[in-house]
């Protein structure tokens, strides 16, 4: 059967590493980068003698975690030991949870394509656990060595692990979209893919369109990019469809990607959680999250971008303004600092993603070291809106504010004179020298080439030096051709 007879089925296992000073059961230093094995400990490098403490940031993180994503949490959940033999895991263990999770349940929305006409409409995706662990270290293999570096190893992770309920790469795609951006607005993350705080594996099975038991699934690892998940999956699908095209079974396997081919391949056949001999972690007591905890972690949640979309959907931005002004919390903190009226939102989401982002990046900084503070744009916003200031003049001075952040846009307005002329006499005598000095062009334009009335308008606002109003010049243009058709047409009589 061709691959659309067959439904597809997706579930995520996210690790993502929690951002703290220190890793989750030691108090060594845990941070990205670094020469390679300088932040380690005994703990670390599983000497003897050394025992794991929880790393009280780290449960805050997961805990704000499971709470906004409607997760259960359970006020009492237990440590394991995961076994298995790899050069990065110096101990012979992971330190996780398995039968006893800290959060169950849960959801994520994502956008829901199939609502067309609804651009905000979404989709819960079930979770069905969020656990805390540890990482391991990382391994490099070269041509003919294999280097181990353990920096990483012991640092905090949490495991987002959603039911099979995603039925399309794309999806899949969306789904880290949307838990990335939440992360980051808790600010438990880095929430960074390339970098590796942020890694998915994806289990991927088809079955034929109304079965209801789940088809053999595979597991792909390591998928360290948006990209490269959707297309994994995508060529995962494709090697399954043919497996069963051909009628051959698919075996429960570990697969990796490869880009360059654009094909899965097998690594190993999957373990199944006895090859992982779990067993209590003995020299930790279970971990009790009572009702004070939850509730002050609650006091601390922010609003999250689903909500705030919808917000701005309401005061009439687009859908995609919207999603812009929410990708990052900085940027929608900004955004609700600045709006001072709602009837402005439209054209202060227009000065932010347009002018302010584009100093921003010329600039190589972020929202959070933006020098023009939100009071200051929404004051340029306000100038520009009650005709103080053309477009054109607020560009100029919104750049002065951003080199000198002590400067008012309206104190730089009144020393260097730069209101927007809105004297309709004024703007119609300026028209009409511009006008008589260009005999040519405004020839062309009498005989019906309208193209050239943006030359006329360009030449009175630089007559000007940017202030006249636009609207005005536009009347007065009008006007004065009206003026000189009559006239025209009283010397042909």
């Amino acid at each position: 059967m061709p691959i659309p007879d067959y439904e597809v089925v997706i579930g995520l296992e996210v690790h993502c590493q929690l951002a703290t000073a220190t890793k989750m059961f030691s108090a060594c230093a845990c941070s990205i980068g670094g020469e390679p094995n300088t932040r380690i400990d005994a703990y670390t490098l599983g000497l003897p003698g050394t025992l794991p403490v929880p790393n009280r940031v780290a449960v805050d993180h997961a805990l704000r975690l499971a709470l906004v994503l409607g997760c259960e949490v359970q006020p009492l959940s237990r440590w394991a030991r995961k076994h298995y033999f790899y050069p990065d895991l110096p101990k012979g263990y992971q330190i996780t949870q398995s039968d006893q999770p800290y959060a169950t349940g849960g959801a994520i929305e994502i956008p829901d394509h199939a609502a067309a006409d609804d651009p905000l409409a979404t989709k819960r995706i079930p979770l069905q656990r969020i656990h805390m662990e540890e990482d391991a270290g990382k391994s490099t293999h070269t041509g003919e060595h294999s280097l181990v570096d353990y920096n990483r190893a012991g640092a905090p992770l949490v495991e987002i692990v959603s039911l099979p309920a995603l039925r399309s790469a794309a999806e899949a795609a969306d789904y880290m979209r949307e838990l990335r951006t939440i992360v980051r607005y808790l600010g438990i993350s880095e929430a960074n893919m390339e970098e590796g705080t942020l890694r998915c594996d994806a289990n991927v099975s088809l079955r034929a369109w109304g079965a209801a038991e789940l088809g053999t699934r595979c597991e792909i690892k390591n998928l360290n990019s948006f990209k490269f998940l959707e297309a994994a999956i995508q060529a995962e699908v494709r090697r399954q469809a043919d497996l069963l095209d051909r009628g051959e079974p698919v075996v429960q396997s570990t697969m990796s990607y490869d880009p360059g081919r654009d094909q899965t391949k097998v690594m190993r056949t999957k373990e199944a959680a006895a090859d992982y001999r779990y067993f209590p972690e003995p020299d930790m007591p279970p971990l009790r999250i009572d009702a004070a905890w939850i509730a002050a972690a609650q006091a601390e949640l922010p609003r999250l971008p689903w909500p705030r979309r919808r917000e701005l959907v309401a005061l009439g931005l687009t859908a995609y303004d919207a999603g812009v002004l929410t990708a990052e919390r900085e940027l929608a903190d900004y955004f609700d600092a600045a709006l001072d009226d709602p009837s402005r939102a439209k054209a202060l989401c227009n000065w932010i993603t347009g002018e302010l982002l584009k100093l921003l990046n010329a600039s190589e900084r972020g929202v959070a070291d933006c020098p023009v503070t939100p009071a200051a744009l929404a004051e340029l916003v306000g100038l520009v809106e009650d005709g103080t200031l053309s477009g054109r003049v607020a560009k100029v001075v919104l750049d002065e504010v951003f080199r000198d952040p002590s400067l008012s846009p309206r104190a730089i307005v009144e020393r260097d004179g730069l209101r927007q002329v809105s004297d309709a006499d004024a703007i119609t005598a300026m028209v009409r020298e511009v006008v008589e000095q260009h005999p040519e062009q405004l020839a062309q334009l009498l005989a019906g080439k309208d193209k050239v009335r943006g030359f006329f308008v360009g030449q009175v606002m630089r007559a000007s030096q940017g202030r006249a109003n636009p609207q005005l010049v536009q009347r007065a243009l009008a006007t004065v051709l009206d003026e000189l058709r009559a006239a025209r047409g009283e010397v042909e009589d």
